[in-house]
């Protein structure tokens, strides 16, 4: 069975001739009749009955025009819809981010992507980045939020761009003075010091205690949180140190804000990457997220 089949019964049905029927389709009358004749032999029904004058649809012919109509509309909508979406006017992307990273960086990016594609649907999924790593590779994200390095190798990626890693400390800390001053700090002199940071299975957390590590040091860690926003509140509130991601230094929500200084050369600093499953058909919607996306981050490392 043709969906060209369909469309011809319908027609016929709706003209109840074959010659005008033929002449709406703009094919020649033999040929309409001969697919009728196949189709019938296919179902192993007669759809109409042929008169010398009319023709009539049978009772198996008014079950198959109804449910004909049906399909023929289902189609159409297919159509129309695939189209929408071919031309950004429609979609849906289902988006991974990092809690801490996204709820700095996408207040930037999603009233950017909406004001271009209002039409597409954005989910957002937040989620640690071992478990986003995890539902990416899976389909379940669409893109990802993620830095480098990424465990699971059937994941591709986007480069963002680099994002320097800062330290926060308390306002009255011996190190404080030095934000006024612009004096960066060696790692290094952070080796007797408290630290407070990011639960396991937080890709920030890793990043910490490697970066202590190449500086010589096991980082001396005193409170542990799931959230970056309680991390710089304790440090804030002379609890210990701890290292932040410059974009989410740039804007605390607390009202208790510790005092943000940069880190002497070589800088430390992580790659944001945009990840999604290797092979993965990325719709015209993900695209262009994933463009707004490292257009923005591009836009406030300039700042």
């Amino acid at each position: 069975m043709e969906l060209r089949q369909l469309q011809y019964a319908l027609q016929i049905a709706a003209e109840r001739n074959f010659s005008r029927a033929a002449d709406k389709l703009h094919i020649a009358q033999p040929s309409l009749s001969q697919q009728l004749s196949k189709l019938e032999r296919e179902l192993g029904v007669l759809l109409f009955q042929r008169n010398t004058s009319s023709v009539e649809l049978t009772h198996a012919g008014e079950k198959f025009v109804e449910q004909a109509q049906i399909i023929i509309d289902a189609v159409e909508l297919l159509r129309q819809e695939m189209s929408d979406i071919s031309q950004l006017r429609s979609g849906r992307v289902v988006v991974g981010s990092m809690p801490i990273t996204g709820a700095h960086l996408l207040p930037h990016v999603l009233p950017v992507f909406k004001q271009k594609y209002a039409e597409v649907e954005i989910t957002l999924l937040e989620d640690s980045s071992m478990n986003l790593e995890k539902l990416t590779a899976s389909g379940q994200t669409d893109l990802s939020l993620l830095s480098l390095p990424l465990e699971i190798p059937t994941l591709a990626f986007e480069v963002l761009g680099e994002e320097r890693i800062d330290l926060a400390v308390p306002g009255e800390h011996r190190l404080a003075s030095r934000s006024a001053a612009g004096i960066r700090t060696f790692l290094e002199e952070l080796k007797d010091e408290p630290f407070i940071v990011l639960k396991e299975g937080q890709g920030f957390r890793k990043m910490t205690v490697e970066l202590c590590r190449e500086a010589g040091f096991e980082p001396r860690i005193v409170f542990e949180s799931n959230n970056m926003e309680t991390v710089q509140s304790l440090v804030a509130a002379g609890m210990g140190v701890t290292l932040v991601p410059h974009f989410i230094a740039r804007a605390p929500r607390s009202e208790f804000v510790p005092v943000y200084l940069p880190l002497a050369e070589p800088v430390p600093s992580r790659t944001l990457v945009v990840a999604y499953r290797r092979g993965r058909y990325l719709s015209k919607a993900a695209e262009a997220f994933m463009k707004t996306f490292k257009t923005t981050v591009a836009d406030l490392a300039k700042e």
